[in-house]
Parts: structure tokens; C-alpha cells; sequence
């Protein structure tokens, strides 16, 4: 096995950091710069991202329909939220 990088190196950083062009790297990418957009538009709003989220593969035209169908009608459930404020 090859040995582990020290904690705190840059070869530590490089080891354990998504590959340049990598779905990880053009989303923290697009989520910085949304970010950057959102703070300066609405400075005296308290801007955060989700902390987790789930992500599925779509497999068949049935995980489409039912993942399509969430899309389209959970919106009418936001009044329901726990984190809801009319």
C-alpha cells in the first residue's frame, strides 16, 4: 500500500480533492458562484445551502415517472414544511 500524505500538506489537499472537471467540482463550482450572486443581491439575507441531499440514479421509466411526478408536485406541499414561515 502507499503511504497516506501528511495531514495539512498540500499533497494531503491534492489526495483527498475531487479531480479537476469531476460532477463534485462543477457543483461546488456553480454553488460558489451562486453563492457570491445571492450574498451581493440580498446582502441582509442569512443565504445558506442545504446541508445534505439525496441523489439517485434514474434506472428505468418507473424511477422516472415517480422522481418526475415528485418534481412537479412537491412544491404544493411547502406550506406543510417544518421549515415553512407564511
Amino acid at each position: 500500500p502507499q503511504p497516506q500524505p501528511q495531514p495539512h500538506t498540500p499533497a494531503f489537499y491534492k489526495a483527498i480533492s475531487p479531480d479537476s472537471g469531476s460532477i463534485a467540482t462543477v457543483v461546488r463550482s456553480f454553488k460558489s458562484a451562486c453563492t457570491k450572486h445571492i450574498r451581493t443581491v440580498f446582502p441582509n439575507q442569512n443565504f445558506g445551502w442545504q446541508e445534505r441531499f439525496w441523489d439517485t440514479i434514474i434506472r428505468d421509466e418507473a424511477s422516472w415517472d415517480r422522481i418526475s411526478n415528485y418534481i412537479v408536485t412537491n412544491p404544493a406541499n411547502w406550506d406543510k414544511d417544518k421549515f415553512y414561515e407564511p
